[in-house]
């Protein structure tokens, strides 16, 4: 069926949001390849893609590399390979005097997502099977961009001149993950007009679960999905929060330039939580780890308007030595798989993700969709 057919068709919708984190996107995808081997099971279809499940598909940064994969109809394995063989040359320094902009080259991240989502595909195009969102920081504008390939969206009409669906697929792919210090923005003509663009991460997305939720179902973004406990599934999957706690810190540690290097991390961490807290007062959470001692898991918690508007798991961990040794991980050093960048780290971030995945993904959390 078409696009526009899909999204009108009857029945239950499924929504996967995937959050930014650099290379730590290894870790969602062995969530991911553990959930597509359990639906295959489920539905009895060997073959069964995550595409061919999910009717939206959505993410920031590497998240929006992995869903735009997935949209396209590819396997997990095909996507965790070329993370595992492209990770090192996405990553390819900065010359000493751009550094002082930002820390790598964006020509050989161009080409590899030029190489894996096709040089000549369009949002709009007929090979992306599910409804698709990609978070992106318009900098030009100072504004927040949630650009869908939805046909129906205000700015995806074929006939205005700054139609959304003719943008190049990877230009926004390669927008979404310009993290500012590490990759320069990605300049984008809309129209007759360019813009620059950033990672969507610097906006209150990198988690974009309740936006997803939110243009699914409200009004102005004319998808007109029903809002209902067993009517919707959203899925989140994160790619392991980095908080870390220290006891020894003084008011003199933070300086100017402790400010200026954490406060951006900071602020990702808590819009991630209260994303996340969204998802779970508003609908019916099936599965996710504590969010802290005071409100705990939330599985079970009343509704604040009194009724569960979808069905919500989400899928994520702390990566701290306490956590990779209740994994039976204790040999994997924390500060070697924390950082966005850490490119020599594959191996040990895809280990890690198995042993999430294995503990937190069953197939009893999609029963009823």
């Amino acid at each position: 069926m078409t696009l526009t057919e899909r999204i009108g068709a009857p029945g239950p919708k499924r929504i996967l949001s995937l959050d930014g984190g650099g290379i730590r996107g290894l870790i969602s995808l062995q969530v991911l390849k553990r959930m597509e081997r359990l639906l295959r099971e489920a539905t009895l279809n060997p073959r069964l893609r995550l595409a061919d499940w999910f009717d939206f598909l959505g993410g920031t940064s590497t998240g929006g590399i992995i869903a735009a994969c997935l949209a396209l109809g590819m396997e997990v394995r095909q996507i965790e390979e070329f993370y595992s063989r492209c990770a090192r040359e996405m990553f390819r320094r900065a010359s000493l005097v751009e550094r002082l902009w930002y820390r790598y080259e964006k020509d050989p991240l161009s080409r590899k997502l030029q190489e894996i989502l096709g040089e000549d595909t369009t949002l709009g195009s007929e090979q992306i099977g599910t409804l698709l969102l990609l978070m992106v920081r318009n900098a030009t504008t100072d504004s927040t961009w949630p650009i869908s390939n939805n046909p129906r969206a205000l700015y995806n009409d074929l006939a205005r001149a700054n139609c959304n669906l003719r943008l190049p697929l990877w230009q926004l792919v390669r927008a979404s993950t310009a993290a500012p210090s590490y990759f320069p923005a990605e300049r984008i003509r809309v129209g007759a007009r360019p813009f620059l663009f950033q990672d969507g991460g610097v906006t209150p997305f990198n988690s974009p679960a309740f936006q997803m939720f939110l243009m699914a179902t409200a009004g102005p973004y004319r998808v007109g999905w029903e809002a209902e406990r067993d009517s919707l599934l959203v899925v989140s999957v994160g790619t392991g929060s980095t908080e870390s706690p220290d006891a020894s810190l003084s008011v003199f540690d933070l300086d100017l330039a402790s400010v200026a290097s954490n406060v951006p991390q900071a602020l990702i961490a808590g819009m991630q939580t209260h994303t996340d807290m969204l998802c779970r007062l508003f609908g019916d959470c099936r599965f996710g780890l504590p969010l802290d001692h005071e409100v705990g898991d939330l599985i079970g918690a009343g509704a604040p308007g009194g009724r569960k508007l979808f069905s919500y798991l989400r899928y994520d961990a702390g990566l701290t030595a306490q956590t990779l040794a209740a994994l039976g991980l204790a040999h994997i050093p924390v500060d070697r798989i924390r950082p966005m960048d850490s490119v020599d780290s594959v191996a040990e971030l895809a280990e890690v993700g198995q042993a999430i995945a294995g503990v937190q993904v069953h197939a009893d959390h999609f029963a009823g969709f």
